[in-house]
């Protein structure tokens, strides 16, 4: 693709100088010359079963990074990585159980015969953070910690006056707003970051117990159980941290609702009162009298390097200012143990998607006149283990964050053809949801919040890394209302991604995808990032809003 480009000032800058009050300049539209074959080129090749579904640290990982660098360079994308390479290294432990040397087991009262014994698929899942080859626990008693949050400006402590020190948290998925459909509490139906399972599982950590068992439920999960069976499984990633995980607890895991009800059962419990319970601002925890859990975890530890992928298109004027654009490169890799004879998850949704998408985005910069600033596109790894790439990248930034004036996170665009609208998660953020209206407006098009904002999807990206770094960062997807089928059609088809394709090996690429939304939305998000990338603003976070203060303080200092 060499696309022919003239750069001109458009309606979105024209839109935030007016807001300035600036004068505007003449409206003219660019050509963004985004290619459809090329992005269909580059989807397929990424999610094809050459990369064995691109996990972290595995020869198909290895090769998908190497692959993106190599079109990086074609594209006419120059290196910003480590020592003049594409590549910014980035060190993961990798750490798999060994099933046949370990085990989970709840009993009651001592007996011989437990009421739970987890094979690592059915009714349980189970691993460790910390990288020692074996971890063990011994009669841990479990006590239910209703949401397991404490968050202090919601006047909510789940842990307040309990010692958990050397004991079993059993802990509701996602928050009381969920649950009670309050907007007067937490933030009503819409997942807060305490919701999230990473946030539970490290808050436990902190409040000092063994182990940390989850209650998956569907919906406030937002994920069916084969989710969490077939993610949680295989090799586990984690930064090479200095304490080596010694802080976390020995076992993380998930039970299967049905399980958790027997064990409460057991315990002379309703687990659904209980829940309601738990929804209730002073809830008190709740020990299951005389259940206790046994474990040894044996594990095949690994040190591992992944790389962050990064290049630049330099800017004709002001080249130490900085437009980013981030989509995360991994996914689940292979699974043996999986039934059926695909075992590999291709992710060609998440996130081939959004990685073909920033390629072509530089390309379509980097064969056109220069932009006034430059533009940084990082593809990151280890997104599925935990943000992890991002994570990284947060805290050792290629150019320091305070140069970073806004980014664009791509992740997951569904092929359902042409919308009329873009789905921005996290809506209310900053002011980059309002450079992106002034730019559907000029395409007849319109912003609309996350459909599914319990689902945390705010939380569950890269974007949020450097958000709360302070930088400001826009996560939107295509929406749902169909130019020409309609708005049932699109929440259909998103339904039938994500109860059938999710996180499972069927996320595949197929030649007869409708790429023309995946095409229109980089269309939008390219012209969205060269206006900002040709602009002297810093678009910010809104007044209030939790990551405001400290852009301000980064821009001060």
């Amino acid at each position: 693709m060499i696309p022919t480009k003239t750069l001109a000032a458009t309606a979105v800058a024209a839109a935030f100088l007016s807001a300035c009050g600036a004068e505007e300049p003449p409206v003219e539209k660019v050509d963004t010359s985004i290619s459809a074959a090329d992005l269909g080129r580059r989807i397929e090749t990424l999610s094809s079963d050459d990369f064995e579904g691109r996990a972290p640290g595995t020869e198909g990982g290895q090769k998908a990074s190497q692959y993106i660098a190599d079109e990086m360079k074609r594209a006419g994308i120059l290196p910003m990585g480590d020592n003049g390479t594409y590549f910014q290294n980035v060190d993961l432990s990798e750490a798999t159980v060994l099933k046949e040397d370990s085990f989970m087991s709840i009993h009651q009262d001592g007996e011989e015969s437990p009421l739970l014994t987890s094979d690592l698929k059915t009714n349980s899942v189970y691993w460790t953070k910390r990288l020692d080859d074996t971890v063990s626990i011994e009669d841990s008693e479990l006590v239910f910690v209703g949401y397991g949050v404490t968050a202090p400006e919601y006047g909510w402590d789940d842990y307040a006056d309990l010692d958990v020190e050397g004991k079993t948290v059993v802990i509701l998925v996602n928050d009381p707003g969920f649950a009670t459909q309050d907007d007067a509490l937490f933030n009503g139906n819409a997942m807060t970051y305490y919701g999230r399972w990473t946030y539970k599982f490290e808050e436990a950590a902190r409040q000092g117990a063994a182990a940390a068992l989850i209650v998956h439920e569907t919906a406030p999960a937002s994920y069916g159980w084969d989710v969490v069976s077939g993610s949680w499984t295989g090799a586990q990633y984690d930064l090479v941290r200095p304490d080596r995980g010694a802080s976390r607890t020995a076992l993380e895991g998930w039970l299967h609702l049905d399980s958790a009800e027997d064990l409460f059962a057991s315990a002379g419990l309703d687990y659904q009162s209980l829940k309601n319970q738990a929804s209730v601002i002073g809830f008190k925890p709740v020990p299951l009298e005389g259940i206790s859990l046994d474990a040894t975890i044996s594990q095949d530890v690994k040190t591992t390097t992944s790389r962050n992928v990064a290049g630049v298109v330099k800017g004709a004027v002001r080249p130490d200012e900085y437009v980013l654009y981030m989509a995360h490169w991994d996914h689940l890799g292979k699974n043996d143990e999986l039934d059926g004879d695909d075992k590999i998850y291709n992710g060609a949704v998440d996130n081939a998607t959004g990685t073909a998408a920033i390629i072509e985005i530089g390309e379509a910069i980097a064969q056109g006149p220069a932009p006034e600033r430059s533009v940084l596109f990082v593809a990151v790894t280890a997104e599925e283990s935990g943000l992890l790439g991002s994570a990284y990248y947060a805290e050792s930034p290629v150019i320091p964050l305070k140069q970073t004036v806004a980014g664009i996170n791509i992740d997951a665009m569904l092929p359902m053809g042409q919308t009329k609208d873009i789905m921005v998660k996290g809506y209310g953020a900053s002011e980059l949801e309002d450079l992106l209206k002034a730019e559907l407006d000029t395409r007849d098009m319109y912003i609309v919040p996350d459909d599914k904002p319990e689902a945390g999807s705010y939380y569950r990206s890269d974007h949020i890394s450097l958000a709360k770094k302070g930088v400001p960062m826009l996560y939107a997807d295509p929406g749902n209302d169909h130019v020409t089928k309609g708005l049932t059609y699109g929440e259909d088809f998103a339904s039938e991604y994500n109860d059938i394709r999710y996180h499972k090996p069927g996320d595949e690429y197929d030649n007869s995808w409708d790429l023309s939304g995946i095409t229109q939305a980089t269309e939008i998000f390219y012209d969205l990032g060269l206006d900002i990338a040709n602009s002297e603003d810093w678009p910010n976070w809104y007044e209030g809003t939790e990551f405001r203060a400290l852009r301000d303080e980064m821009r001060e200092n």
